[in-house]
């Protein structure tokens, strides 16, 4: 048997041209560079595997705990073939392409097959003037959206939103979507890497040439039934600390504030915890150290309730299957 324990990983730096060095007020080891875009927390996708940072399980991936100790890591969720979400911090510094991600059933066609993507942001630093665009505006439909894409005007049929922090969306997969610039985020997700491309405001990638596009893939994937995306409304839980922010069938998503001390997970899931703010000690972490703004960490299914004290007061993200 393996005896598991609270799991930090080693992040894996992803540089995109809209990225910047904001992931460095998160923590993150940064190198020389400006363009540092995503700091994927918890992933098991293909090649792009997290890695356990401390303790006896040092070095393993998260695709080996899945395949070899899946009841331990997963319980009710057992016999899944990979861990089915991913955890990500994102810099737009620069704004985004307009994209939508297939749903499940579009995903599994693809070559290899992949999951669907639905997806929920949490803003977590907004500068003054900064925008996102989320969802088609009311009434639109997909003729008119191809035409626009044509005259390279597609972001006048999306929702334009000026963001604060602490706001969360949620974006269902067959949403169009786009983070402008000057937006810190985390982001809960299906483990998928599908992005078809509607529009990227005609800018050069990194050889100089127009990025791809994946305009006839994007206009087939998108729900035009769904419309406009709203700001989520928490929902008060039985625990007055801890709000849900969103709860599908890919995910739950809850935010806690927390002062003095609780415990979290349990019910036979696992938990992906993400402090926002503040710090959190957390009850059997090899790193015997608290966990800080930035920092993620997995409570493996087996471990049960887990004992967490806030360091003054802690807002932390707690994400799990449903």
């Amino acid at each position: 048997m393996t005896a598991f324990y609270p799991l930090r990983f080693h992040p894996i730096l992803r540089r995109y041209l809209w990225g910047g060095r904001r992931l460095e007020t998160l923590g993150k080891p940064l190198g020389p560079f400006n363009d540092y875009a995503e700091s994927w927390e918890i992933a098991d996708h293909g090649t792009d595997q997290s890695v356990v940072a401390e303790g006896p399980l040092a070095g393993r991936t998260l695709g080996e705990l899945v395949r070899q100790h899946g009841h331990e890591l997963l319980g009710r969720h057992a016999g899944v073939k990979q861990f089915p979400l991913l955890f990500k911090f994102l810099d737009a510094h620069e704004r985004l392409s307009i994209q939508v991600h297939p749903d499940d059933a579009r995903a599994r066609r693809l070559d290899p097959p992949d999951l669907g993507k639905t997806e929920a942001w949490v803003i977590l630093a907004a500068d003054p003037g900064s925008y996102l665009y989320a969802g088609l505006r009311r009434g639109l439909d997909r003729a008119t959206l191809a035409r626009e894409v044509a005259r390279r005007t597609c972001d006048l049929c999306l929702e334009r939103i000026e963001p604060r922090a602490g706001d969360c969306f949620f974006l269902p997969a067959g949403v169009v979507h786009a983070l402008g610039p000057g937006l810190l985020v985390a982001e809960i997700q299906q483990a998928s890497d599908t992005t078809y491309r509607l529009y990227d405001w005609s800018r050069p990638g990194p050889d100089g040439q127009p990025r791809k596009l994946h305009v006839a893939e994007a206009l087939e994937a998108i729900d035009y039934q769904h419309g406009p995306v709203a700001v989520q409304q928490p929902h008060s839980t039985a625990r007055g600390d801890v709000e849900r922010l969103v709860a599908c069938d890919k995910f739950v998503l809850d935010r806690w504030k927390l002062s003095g001390a609780a415990s979290a997970g349990g019910n036979h899931r696992c938990h992906v915890l993400a402090v926002v703010e503040g710090a959190l000690e957390i009850e059997g972490d090899p790193g015997k150290r608290p966990l800080e703004r930035g920092g993620v960490v997995l409570l493996p299914a087996e471990l049960g309730p887990v004992n967490i004290e806030a360091q003054h007061t802690a807002v932390f993200l707690d994400a799990y299957l449903p």
